[in-house]
């Protein structure tokens, strides 16, 4: 009998100690991927001691299902499933500089045509991160095999550990909200929610928003697009007539340049200009200076949806997959009711961020794609057809199109990671501790000498008079990954504010009729529609717009990001934080940006509730009975 006990006394502490290794081993990896991989902010000791803990509930939730489900298979089980979780955020945290979600998931399409830019995110040293794989395995299967016949942890157990995950994830959140409140309401910034919970817990919470949000739709109905409405008439001025109709009748080539963000404009390398022709061009049409990407996971994808519908994308996933069938008012759809001819340029294939389902809903008559382009491997690079051919091939379609037309051209060379042939490159590459970004000016300099070319046809086509140009660029190319070498190249710290300034774009009206000036208006691509429509002189009856003319000196200037940040006139808010918009010095007057933070939440609510439930639906619906309303009033 006392060898009876004394033996399961033994075996319980066996049992523990197998128990305790294994959750160690892993809770040592993610903390080391979350600290030292994950760019988290962590800002004080307190935050510090949260990241270390925030780990444990969710370690413990999945090796108790897994247990619960097939005992130490399935506690293994879990382990390399939670590790190839966590390898995948890593992967794609280097290029995102993001966390992956749900709606993200409806993307994998995708990765049949990102082989190039996988390749460049893997590292050997990957492997360590999963050599503990390896030693979990060992643990409970093949340490001492005589003991361990006996360790088969119980259903039960594995029910305990689940059960327990719930406590610990509560002390977890209470500990987190004494440095951030209403920290689960703060979905748009997902480093923060694993800073503060852990990547695993995101993940489980991120399910729950999908679950809400796939509810919406079902349960929206027309009531809910009338405080938007609303809000949109009480916050829209009257029309301006600066440049009103200019372009009236004219056709449109929106040309959106892929990755290319505002500090290239008018900067050098090795004393050479980066952007020579660019330079040069936007001094003969209007040029915004002040003018910032809105785009989030849908990156390219989000400025087009950005275009066509003056509303903002979502925080989590690509609208193009996960609401291409909503009913939209875009604007080829409208520009299609007054003649034009609208479509999309763009040499990849169709079903590329699913825009052959999307452009149907957005109006699109046409969309020429990888299959109307003759694309050969010598005119071909990387992610595909190289922008000079791809320029020409696209003027030489818009001499036979109906007119007026409406064309929408995305380029591809200066894509991330940026190579390029060798008889392509015209300048050397950078000197910066970034490879990424060392490559980056050989493909911007590439484009802009492709965009010349561009240009120059154009202005000798027999449609130059009777067209305008809209160049902006589409995303940034260089995240805050890179924030060092950025520093090394401008000679200047990036902290938070100058991370923020990063992410202007160019934005440059150029065409006969149009003269040379700079806009110093701060805006974003939520404005290209509005400002388009006035351009040509169209009436747009859409009331569900979040911008504003750019061309409009009454406008109001705001640009709001999709993370719930802003800048103004005087202002820029990030995370909570003030700046003087030109100095860039934190501003200290409590509540300087208080109402800048809660606009840009509002609008971002509005704008979701409007996609998640497919509230556009409703708009004729609404219209008409806000008509009745007004007439009962007169």
């Amino acid at each position: 009998m006392f060898t009876s006990k004394k033996y399961l006394n033994k075996s319980t502490a066996s049992k523990l100690a197998i128990y305790a290794l294994v959750v160690g081993l892993f809770w040592i990896k993610m903390s080391y991927i979350q600290s030292n991989i994950f760019s988290l902010k962590v800002e004080n000791a307190n935050e510090a001691s949260i990241l270390a803990f925030n780990p444990l509930s969710s370690i413990f939730l999945i090796f108790g299902i897994g247990i619960l489900l097939a005992g130490r298979k399935g506690m293994l089980v879990s382990y390399i499933l939670g590790s190839v979780l966590l390898y995948v955020n890593v992967l794609f945290y280097r290029e995102y500089n993001d966390f992956i979600t749900i709606p993200m998931l409806n993307q994998v399409a995708n990765l049949a045509d990102l082989g190039g830019s996988i390749g460049t995110i893997l590292s050997l040293t990957d492997a360590l991160l999963f050599v503990d794989v390896l030693i979990a395995a060992f643990l409970l299967f093949y340490l001492n095999p005589e003991r361990l016949t006996r360790f088969m942890p119980k259903r039960r157990e594995g029910l305990i550990m689940a059960v327990i995950a719930i406590p610990l994830f509560a002390v977890n959140l209470q500990w987190a909200e004494t440095e951030r409140t209403d920290l689960l309401e703060r979905t748009f910034d997902r480093n923060m929610l694993v800073k503060y919970i852990g990547l695993l817990n995101y993940h489980v919470y991120d399910a729950v928003l999908q679950g809400k949000t796939e509810m919406k739709k079902t349960l929206a109905d027309s009531n809910e697009l009338v405080p938007v409405i609303n809000y949109l008439n009480e916050d829209k001025k009257a029309d301006s007539d600066n440049l009103e109709g200019v372009a009236e009748g004219k056709n449109v080539i929106a040309l959106s340049l892929e990755s290319t963000q505002t500090f290239v404009v008018d900067n050098t390398l090795h004393g050479e200009e980066l952007t020579p022709y660019f330079n040069d061009l936007k001094e003969e049409g209007i040029y915004f200076d002040n003018f910032y990407h809105q785009v989030k996971q849908g990156r390219t994808s989000d400025s087009e949806f950005l275009l066509a519908n003056s509303m903002y994308p979502l925080n989590r996933g690509a609208v193009f997959f996960t609401h291409s069938e909503n009913e939209y008012k875009g604007l080829p759809g409208l520009l299609s009711d007054n003649g034009y001819f609208t479509n999309v340029m763009h040499a990849n294939d169709k079903t590329f961020w699913n825009r052959n389902v999307t452009y149907d809903s957005l109006g699109y008559d046409d969309f020429f794609s990888k299959e109307d382009y003759t694309i050969t491997p010598e005119k071909s690079y990387g992610w595909g057809y190289l922008d000079e051919y791809f320029f020409s091939d696209s003027l030489d379609k818009m001499e036979e199109m109906d007119k007026p037309f409406f064309s929408k051209l995305i380029t591809l060379t200066n894509h991330y990671p940026f190579d390029l042939p060798e008889d392509k490159k015209m300048i050397e590459e950078g000197e910066t501790n970034s490879g990424t970004l060392n490559r980056y000016f050989q493909t911007i300099r590439y484009q802009d000498e492709a965009l010349k070319q561009f240009v120059e046809k154009f202005k000798q086509s027999e449609f130059y008079d009777d067209t305008i140009l809209v160049i902006y660029g589409d995303h940034f190319g260089i995240s805050e990954n890179h924030q060092k070498a950025m520093g090394q190249y401008l000679d200047k710290e990036i902290n938070d504010y100058e991370q923020f300034q990063l992410q202007r774009v160019p934005m440059l009206i150029y065409g006969e009729g149009i003269e040379g000036q700079k806009n110093h208006t701060v805006g974003g691509q939520v404005d290209l529609r509005p400002t388009i429509t006035n351009l040509l002189g169209i009436e747009d009856p859409n009331p569900v717009q979040f911008g504003h003319d750019l061309m409009d000196p009454d406008r109001r200037q705001m640009m709001i990001t999709r993370d719930g940040d802003f800048a103004n006139e005087e202002y820029v808010g990030i995370q909570g934080v003030c700046y003087d918009r030109e100095t860039g010095e934190k501003v200290e007057t409590e509540d300087a940006c208080t109402e800048g933070f809660e606009k840009a939440q509002e609008e971002l609510e509005m704008s979701d509730s409007v996609i998640y439930g497919d509230l556009l639906r409703y708009l004729d619906e609404t219209q008409m009975i806000e008509t009745e309303a007004n007439q009962q009033e007169e």
